[in-house]
């Protein structure tokens, strides 16, 4: 570990300066994103209007909605395109505190960072949105004469919130395993607090998702399968306490 401690101002000027390149990177892709939003927004947008009735489509409730929806899709998509930058800033904000040994990690942290969020992403909009949404909607129009409007700003917000859910669910192996490496977590510490684990899933379902309990299962079944494989994880590749 480094042996001169620097100042509290020398950090936060270390962060500041992190801070500004993690920025700059989210901005341009920003811009790169907003020339295709409407293109993003219609390929998000697939797994809702597969789950819409025949003859029913996306609605805007009022008139700016279109305008704010596409700055949002755009910074959202921006966030996913500047993570390899956002984590390699984070990475070298943090590295001058660790060992020699732990500094090796640096790209091996990145790029299975982006690939853990990729994959988390990934499964949620390819395997559960659609009978998310599918139920959701089904249950809906199965009361009385209502109708499926769907508001485009509603369902960006709602989607977005669950591929963060299921991206950070899907973090889990890789944050537990560099928190194993630096002697913070080992096998038997987080055996012991598995029932902790499963109620922190479907907590975390229940607040990220809609109120229905297949939404929350879909996020806690895989948050608690993945803390299993950390746990295995860990006690092949940790060190300990």
């Amino acid at each position: 570990m480094n042996e001169h401690y620097l100042p509290l101002t020398a950090h936060l000027e270390e962060l500041r300066k992190r801070l500004i390149i993690s920025g700059t990177a989210w901005l341009v892709a920003f811009f790169i994103c907003y020339f295709f939003a409407e293109k993003i927004f219609h390929f998000v947008a697939v797994p809702v209007r597969s789950a819409l009735p025949r003859g029913s489509s996306l609605v805007f409730i009022h008139a700016t909605e279109p305008f704010f929806t596409y700055l949002k899709i755009a910074a959202f998509t921006a966030v996913l395109l500047a993570l390899p930058v956002i984590l390699w800033q984070g990475w070298r904000f943090v590295s001058p505190g660790l060992y020699a040994g732990e500094k090796r990690f640096t790209i091996p942290f990145v790029i299975s960072g982006c690939i853990c969020f990729s994959v988390g992403t990934y499964f949620g909009f390819v395997h559960v949105f659609p009978v998310i949404f599918t139920f959701l909607v089904t249950y809906g129009t199965g009361i009385g004469e209502i109708k499926a409007m769907l508001s485009m700003g509603a369902y960006l917000s709602l989607c977005a919130r669950l591929l963060v859910a299921f991206g950070l669910v899907f973090e889990m192996p890789i944050m537990v395993f560099f928190l194993s490496r630096m002697g913070l977590v080992d096998a038997p510490w987080l055996a012991a607090r598995r029932k902790y684990a499963i109620v922190l899933a479907f907590v975390f379902g229940a607040v990220l998702t809609p109120p229905d309990l297949f939404s929350q299962a879909a996020i806690a079944i895989p948050f608690v399968i993945l803390y299993e494989i950390s746990i295995w994880v860990v006690r092949i590749f940790g060190k300990n306490r």
